[in-house]
């Protein structure tokens, strides 16, 4: 049997979408994607994602299921979780020891996450000293493939009154980092919510002494645990 896991015969385009769609997976409630869901995240056209799909297909790496919505084969789910175990240990050293800050990480982890060879990663795992968790406060897959999903809370989903501690954010763009970071938010920051405004949605937090309004789009991107 060919071993699949074996990604040299993956181009970096086929790996993106690979993650992509386990990301999305992970996101829906249902687990089920299709391939305009795909295509949207990755904002290329349908018609690229069915190419694309079809070949990932013939590789085994991706199957269709009833009314056309995707999954990822065994063989497709493990290439996708040891590619973010390199995103995310890429980031995590970016950050601890070249300092870049975590809005410019991810897109130089996006190249490197590319990177085949496995001794490398594990060894920059080693270097670290195993770390769990990346900057953004996402659990790094170790080296075996075993990936824990954390439940996740968003901001947005809290009432008023309601305690929580900062525990991730999502890490896709680069200007909602950057903004994250200009107001005083940080990993572990205590944040009360004020207000939640009806017309909106937009809420109003408190965190470090200060008050912020923000709206539902940021506060659907950050993940906290209620304390």
């Amino acid at each position: 049997m060919t071993n699949k896991l074996n990604s040299y015969n993956l181009t970096k385009s086929e790996e993106d979408y690979l993650k992509a769609l386990f990301h999305l997976l992970i996101d829906d409630s249902k687990g089920k994607v299709g391939n305009n869901q795909l295509a949207d995240y990755l904002t290329v056209s349908p018609a690229s994602t069915n190419n694309m799909v079809k070949k990932l297909k013939t590789k085994g790496y991706v199957v269709s299921e009833k009314y056309g919505k995707l999954e990822l084969t065994d063989d497709g789910r493990s290439i996708a979780v040891r590619l973010i175990r390199k995103h995310r240990l890429w980031e995590t050293f970016l950050c601890k020891y070249l300092n870049f800050t975590w809005d410019e990480v991810h897109d130089v982890a996006e190249q490197l996450e590319h990177i085949k060879s496995q001794k490398l990663i594990n060894e920059l795992d080693r270097f670290m000293d195993f770390p769990k968790k990346d900057p953004h406060g996402e659990v790094i897959p170790n080296a075996e493939g075993e990936y824990s999903i954390l439940p996740k809370v968003t901001l947005s989903s809290l009432e008023e009154g309601s305690v929580c501690q900062l525990v991730s954010v999502n890490d896709g763009s680069v200007t909602f980092l950057k903004y994250v970071s200009e107001i005083g938010l940080v990993l572990s920051s205590q944040i009360k919510v004020i207000e939640v405004r009806e017309f909106d949605n937009s809420i109003k937090i408190e965190f470090n002494n200060t008050q912020e309004t923000v709206t539902k789009k940021f506060a659907d991107n950050v993940f906290v645990k209620i304390i």
